[in-house]
């Protein structure tokens, strides 16, 4: 066992089964010392959590509960991408968090605090990262939130 895998353990998180693309993509893809991940949504125990638009359906903490959730989901596709040793990576570079949320939400960043906040729980330093989070008037199956990132790995 590693050292995030043991973070991880500590943490009280089980990674799920990367989640199978439902079109025309893949789940990850490295380019050179790069893996970029598709995104990924609130997917927990099989089941879409988080249908709905922040500032309507969710607040901004449930809006970060769903951010955490596609962060559990992104570090389960890089360990995929690394042959199950997340030890390798690096660095995560960027994080990109899209909320689905009414027109005058505003509050975006609090949001995608969920899963950068995550990263740096289990990555330390290394998971400090650039970030964008963007809002958006619409996203697939109508989720909350859906968050993709790019890291270093050796």
């Amino acid at each position: 066992m590693g050292q995030i895998d043991k973070r991880l353990a500590e943490l009280g998180i089980t990674l799920p089964v990367p989640a199978k693309p439902v079109a025309n993509y893949v789940g990850w893809v490295r380019t050179g010392n790069l893996v970029f991940t598709a995104g990924q949504v609130p997917l927990k125990d099989g089941k879409i959590e988080f249908q709905g638009k922040l500032g309507k359906d969710y607040t901004v903490e449930q809006g970060a509960e769903a951010a955490r959730i596609c962060a559990i989901n992104v570090v389960a596709q890089l360990k995929d991408a690394v042959g199950g040793d997340l030890d390798r990576i690096k660095r995560i570079v960027k994080v990109v968090g899209f909320v689905n949320g009414v027109p005058d939400f505003a509050d975006h960043p609090k949001v995608i605090n969920g899963a950068s906040d995550l990263l740096v729980e289990i990555f330390g330093d290394k998971g400090r990262h650039a970030r964008s989070a963007v809002g958006s008037g619409s996203l697939p199956v109508n989720v909350a939130v859906e968050v993709e990132a790019v890291a270093e790995v050796e």
